[in-house]
């Protein structure tokens, strides 16, 4: 039997695109999709670069299958489903793309692949749900990351895309019965695995940054330009979640433990005491990119971002990622 509904506009221009084996055509109606199907390889997967692979993979595999699409879904759809089984056939690949044990006595584990996600580089239509905040923080990224990974694509099908039970089983070839069953798992594990201060990811979405954002990044800007050690430890709250990736060891620490941390790493020290830092957001979250002049060199040169989470004006959570190596960034190099 054929699906008699009438095709949508999308779907009977790829249709068309496909019958005239028109590759400029077929390009030009996928690459609309590019972004929210990064960002959905990168929930999935955690990591910009291998979003950024699985990306141009969907699109390769979509032009291989293209006389496979019938119409019967929205072309929207199809390649999402592309997309999610070429991100499971990574991680069946893969075996660095799961969560390691922590080597610090604290019990987490951690997420050493974890990378930051550039805010310009996310869908430009605010209501999309493939945006929501809530879905992108960090903490959400790390915790999906300790699912298995159909357990994962179960999660961010549903929960995240809000497919039916139905859609989501044909695309990962389960039983509606296994797809509840999966989901019903996967959220207990993301609860556990969240920060208890984290918001419900199915809450309404938020997008915009708070007044007590904005001046805590500014704050911790400032401090680090002062080099003034007390005002930083003031912005911290005592059961502060620091990592600096890649380096092993996230941790819940006191904001005095982590300043003395950062000062016997030799920080704040004679030739790293020289800081500028400028404000930008990723993962639609507060940031701070930090610059150093090291002696004799005359310029600030670019050192790490740290992506912050604020809770009544405190930074609750710290993730530092080397900013040097990840051009995708779109920082400038120097100061």
């Amino acid at each position: 039997m054929t699906d008699a509904r009438p095709l949508g506009a999308d779907q009977a221009a790829f249709i068309a695109a496909v019958r005239a084996d028109d590759a400029a055509r077929f390009a030009l109606l996928t690459e609309r999709h590019r972004r929210e199907l990064q960002v959905h390889c990168y929930r999935m997967l955690a990591n910009y670069e291998d979003a950024q692979d699985m990306t141009q993979e969907t699109f390769l595999r979509a032009w291989n299958k293209r006389e496979s699409f019938r119409g019967h879904a929205a072309l929207r759809t199809w390649l999402y489903r592309i997309a999610t089984n070429a991100c499971l056939d990574l991680l069946r690949k893969r075996n660095d793309r799961t969560p390691v044990p922590s080597e610090l006595p604290d019990p987490d584990s951690e997420v050493p692949y974890l990378q930051p996600y550039p805010d310009r580089m996310l869908p430009a239509d605010p209501q999309e749900s493939v945006v929501a905040r809530e879905t992108i923080e960090l903490a959400f990224i790390v915790a999906v990351q300790h699912l298995p990974p159909r357990q994962r694509a179960v999660l961010i099908l549903r929960d995240i895309l809000g497919w039916p039970a139905s859609e989501a089983a044909d695309a990962l070839g389960l039983t509606v019965a296994s797809v509840t069953s999966a989901l019903q798992r996967a959220r207990v594990t993301m609860r556990e695995q969240l920060p208890g201060r984290r918001l419900d990811w199915r809450s309404p979405a938020t997008h915009e940054l708070s007044e007590d954002e904005r001046g805590a990044v500014r704050s911790y800007i400032e401090t680090h330009e002062r080099n003034d050690l007390d005002a930083l430890a003031s912005l911290l709250r005592d059961d502060l979640r620091f990592a600096m990736l890649p380096d092993p060891g996230t941790v819940t620490t006191t904001a005095k433990d982590a300043v003395d941390g950062w000062l016997s790493g030799g920080l704040f020290q004679p030739g790293h005491d020289d800081w500028r830092g400028i404000a930008t957001t990723v993962n639609r979250m507060p940031a701070a990119v930090l610059y150093v002049r090291t002696p004799g060199d005359p310029e600030y040169r670019l050192f790490a971002v740290a992506a912050l989470h604020i809770v009544d004006g405190k930074i609750a959570e710290l993730t530092g990622f080397d900013a040097a190596d990840k051009p995708w960034l779109d920082l400038p190099p120097t100061l």
